[in-house]
């Protein structure tokens, strides 16, 4: 019975251990580089990871938010994949630069012209894109990823708020705050004065601290020298004294 008791015991130890060492399954998601602002530009990566052990990633269709048009997306060119960028024309036209834009891309699609992303492996797919919108935090995007055995897998759950993760959910793009100098470059010129000035009130304190060391040394030197004095001459009075 000891025997038995501890079998089973290292038995359920053993699936415990495989159940917390297990990986988490990995999505389809977004990230950018740096940030992504309201109201600006910003470059993004689509993360794919392959989840299959035997069949290799073909195809990614990302589909853009129609509530929130992007007129400017421009990939990046990638290594064995072909890109096709999809536009659509829009219900309400967008005002951007002073122009009146009419569409907007709807859908980017990925196809690999050689092996695809192989088991073990992932892909990013980068993108440029904007102006983002300053209405939303956030975009959610929808994503269909194509094995070769044909396999579709659709990461188009939106995330509800207060519930769990989906099983297949879409990819979002969190947007930040946008900054106060814009995205032409104001923001920079600005910084670059604010430090200018930065380093002349250093300069100017620096400055300030040196004199008032410098009449501090003065200063304690003039006391010795006084207090020298004083001591020669009483020194001096006891000596004709005594003569």
């Amino acid at each position: 019975m000891k025997a038995t008791r501890i079998a089973a015991a290292g038995v359920a130890a053993a699936s415990a251990v495989l159940v917390l060492s297990a990986p988490a399954f990995a999505h389809v998601s977004v990230q950018p580089e740096g940030e992504a602002a309201k109201g600006d530009y910003a470059t993004v990566n689509f993360k794919v990871p392959n989840e299959r052990d035997d069949a290799s990633t073909t195809k990614l269709e990302v589909s853009f938010p129609a509530d929130h048009p992007l007129a400017s997306v421009m990939p990046q060119p990638i290594d064995g994949w072909s890109v096709k960028v999809t536009k659509s024309k829009l219900a309400k036209p967008l005002t951007l630069h002073g122009e009146k834009i009419d569409e907007a891309v709807s859908k980017v699609t990925w196809t690999a012209t050689g092996k695809g992303i192989e088991p073990g492996f992932f892909q990013k797919f980068p993108l440029s894109i904007g102006a983002l919108p300053e209405d939303t935090d956030e975009l959610v995007f929808k994503a269909l990823q194509t094995y070769d055995n044909k396999e579709v897998v659709r990461w188009i759950e939106p995330q509800k708020k207060g519930q769990e993760e989906p099983e297949n959910p879409a990819p979002v793009l969190a947007l930040s705050v946008a900054s106060t100098g814009g995205h032409h470059g104001s923001s920079t010129a600005e910084d670059a004065s604010d430090a200018s000035e930065s380093a002349a009130d250093s300069s100017t304190e620096a400055s300030a601290d040196s004199s008032d060391t410098t009449a501090r040394v003065l200063g304690v030197v003039g006391i010795v020298v006084g207090v020298a004095g004083v001591a020669y001459g009483v020194l001096a009075g006891r000596r004709r004294t005594s003569a």
